[in-house]
């Protein structure tokens, strides 16, 4: 019994931990997030402001990396354009009127280190969320779309740190 319990102390000193479930590479200290150009044509009008807090919130205060204010300052680099933003019905009651809308965010990004020349992977990215189109029109569109937008940001954090 001894000696497996020093086996598992030994071997456990071996394996790399993070809070976060990844484990980055230890060359990559630093992320640049730029805003993404906004080319959807309608929806919020800081749909791009929002993104970007978004991203900046997962890779920058959910992992240890800090944000660089230029790519050339930067070890890693996350970029993109947000190609669509629609606001249409979900759900029609019975008066033939939509009760619920769905906002559907749709983005193209690309996630590279410094060092490579080329994307480690360049994808379209989308998010939806509903709301009460009755009971809160404006509050709700803005909450549907964050919904939208944090979806996006996640499955972009999480496609970035599967390679680490």
């Amino acid at each position: 019994m001894f000696l497996f319990i020093a086996i598992v102390l030994l071997t456990a000193g071996c394996f790399q931990y993070s809070f976060t479930g990844t484990s980055i590479p230890s060359d990559v200290n630093t992320v640049y997030i730029p805003f993404f150009d906004d080319r959807s044509g309608g929806g919020l009008g800081d749909v791009n402001d929002r993104l970007n807090r978004s991203l900046i919130n997962r890779f920058v205060n959910q992992s240890r990396l800090s944000l660089s204010n230029s790519e050339e300052g930067a070890d890693a680099i996350i970029q993109g354009t947000i190609q669509s933003y629609q606001n249409r019905p979900f759900s029609v009651g019975g008066d033939e009127r939509a009760n619920l809308n769905q906002v559907t965010i749709s983005v193209r990004a690309s996630f590279k280190y410094a060092r490579d020349d080329s994307p480690l992977w360049e994808k379209n990215f989308s998010g939806s969320g509903t709301y009460d189109v009755i009971a809160n029109p404006v509050e709700g569109e803005v909450a549907a779309a964050e919904q939208a937008l944090q979806q996006i940001a996640n499955n972009m954090f999480n496609d970035a740190v599967s390679n680490w």
